[in-house]
């Protein structure tokens, strides 16, 4: 059974590949038919093959061979030649030729002009059988039955080349669509990952910077302090290098192929405690509150409220020359509302607002993916920074 299949299909590969050379075997197939059939009929009558009949039953097969390129020319030509034939000659024959040629006008024409063409071919024929003959039904329906079949297949071919080819099209859409889809998760993907890389570079060099300052202060009047931040510029160089690890273990991982992997988690919510003792270890004063009954909060909005704390602490240590910052996280009934002031020179880091930098835009595309809201603004008591960011839960959720 596969043989046969595979024969098929090749069978189907070559006619596609060479419609000329075939459709040429199959018009000379059907005018050694005809004619063959118009002499073994002469024959048993016993007369000879008339002029006419030589001439015009090749005419009603040889077109065929253009078939696939003038349809509806090859159906006119071998209906009058056929038509001829039915008028003055004696040798009635199968219209083998008039029957391919309105398949093929069916089965590659659209269908209200393979309908024109089977009206033009059903009224000659039927006047041609009736003259030559005499109004006898027994030998007109057989012929308007033929044509009948003819159109009938050709049109159903038609109509599944065409639904074969909208599934082709819709499956080609989907593929492209697919595509699409791929390469957008994939911008998202390397945009997730510049965010995290500028939140852990930004944030891990400004303490490790102020920490070596600090160090660099003390170094020869108080050796143990600077000794002490010494040790915390080497820890928090630990702490990012780690967190580096972790991202470009994911970048390798989807570069590989591979779906799983063991990383560290990321941080949430529970980390700021250690984020806060961290930035205290630069010398900047930070106190974190915590208000509202604590409940389980979803992986990436904790991730979203420990990266936007971050950026504001990293944007206080940078450009604010604060001296204290306040952390706020409160728990209402729908959202976690987040707050981060600091007693800086009140104005918002330069570049962050505009094309230059990325930390607010950073926190604001965060905020938006999960639906909320964020204020960046002077305190108004003239003195100071304040970023304030609401996060709901519920759509969050959904």
């Amino acid at each position: 059974m596969a043989q046969v299949s595979a024969a098929v299909a090749a069978v189907r590969d070559a006619i596609r590949r060479h419609p000329w050379w075939t459709d040429s075997v199959l018009a000379l197939a059907l005018t050694v038919i005809g004619v063959g059939s118009v002499l073994v009929a002469t024959k048993r009558a016993g007369m000879s093959l008339a002029p006419l009949d030589a001439v015009l039953v090749p005419v009603t097969t040889v077109p065929v061979a253009l078939r696939r390129y003038r349809p509806v020319a090859v159906l006119t030509v071998t209906i009058a030649a056929e038509t001829v034939l039915l008028l003055f000659s004696h040798q009635v024959q199968v219209p083998l030729g008039v029957i391919v040629a309105l398949y093929t006008v069916a089965s590659r024409c659209e269908r209200p002009v393979s309908i024109r063409t089977a009206e033009w071919t059903a009224i000659p024929i039927t006047l041609g059988v009736i003259i030559n003959t005499g109004p006898n039904p027994g030998r007109i329906l057989p012929k308007l039955a033929l044509f009948a079949i003819a159109w009938v297949l050709g049109d159903n071919i038609r109509t599944r080349r065409a639904y074969l080819a909208e599934l082709e099209a819709r499956a080609a859409r989907l593929e492209r669509e697919r595509e699409e889809k791929a390469d957008r998760a994939v911008i998202e993907e390397r945009t997730r990952i510049a965010r995290e890389l500028h939140d852990v570079i930004a944030h891990n060099v400004s303490v490790m910077v102020v920490q070596a300052s600090a160090g660099e202060e003390v170094f020869d009047s108080d050796p143990a302090r600077a000794r002490e931040s010494l040790s915390s510029v080497a820890a928090t160089g630990r702490s990012a290098l780690a967190e580096l690890r972790r991202l470009l273990g994911v970048i390798r991982a989807e570069d590989d192929g591979v779906e799983t992997a063991a990383y560290t988690p990321q941080p949430g919510i529970e980390y700021l405690d250690e984020l806060v003792r961290q930035v205290q270890e630069t010398g900047l004063s930070v106190e974190l509150s915590v208000m509202g009954r604590p409940r389980v909060v979803p992986e990436g909005v904790g991730l979203c409220a420990y990266r936007i704390v971050q950026e504001a602490l990293t944007n206080t240590l940078k450009h604010s020359q604060a001296s204290a910052a306040q952390v706020s996280l409160r728990y209402v009934a729908d959202a976690i509302e987040l707050q981060v002031l600091d007693d800086g020179r009140g104005t918002a880091p330069a570049g962050n607002g505009g094309s230059g930098g990325h930390g607010l835009i950073g926190m604001r595309e965060r905020v938006a993916l999960f639906g909320g809201e964020l204020t960046t603004r002077p305190r108004s008591a003239g003195r100071g920074y304040e970023v304030r960011a609401r996060l709901p839960l519920e759509e969050a959720r959904t």
